[in-house]
């Protein structure tokens, strides 16, 4: 499922995922940012043991907002080895955040 994490910081979070992490930047205030919760937990059971989920709050981290240039909410970024590998703006359907994260798993 799809949660909220506290960390040290984002670096830390990145390095301690074994496999690729999907990160959902949102913001409580956000109606559409809401409406990919469930969403983005089906797509972590679909994808069980092949990535992880994480939620950061946008306006808890301006700073890891603004460094991967997140300017639309949500925005979802694939990170993989620590890099950034794909991003997908805005809501979309669990078939076609598989369909496009696929190739990086």
């Amino acid at each position: 499922m799809a949660k909220t994490q506290k960390f040290e910081s984002f670096e830390d979070l990145i390095a301690q995922t074994k496999t690729p992490l999907l990160v959902d930047f949102f913001a409580t205030w956000c109606g559409p940012c809401r409406m990919m919760g469930p969403i983005l937990q089906q797509v972590q059971t679909l994808q069980k043991g092949r990535l992880q989920v994480a939620k950061i709050d946008t306006d808890k981290y301006p700073a890891i907002a603004g460094r991967f240039d997140v300017h639309a909410l949500p925005t979802v970024i694939l990170f993989k080895n620590g890099e950034p590998v794909h991003r997908i703006e805005g809501v979309q359907p669990a078939e076609n955040i598989i369909q496009q994260i696929s190739p990086f798993l």
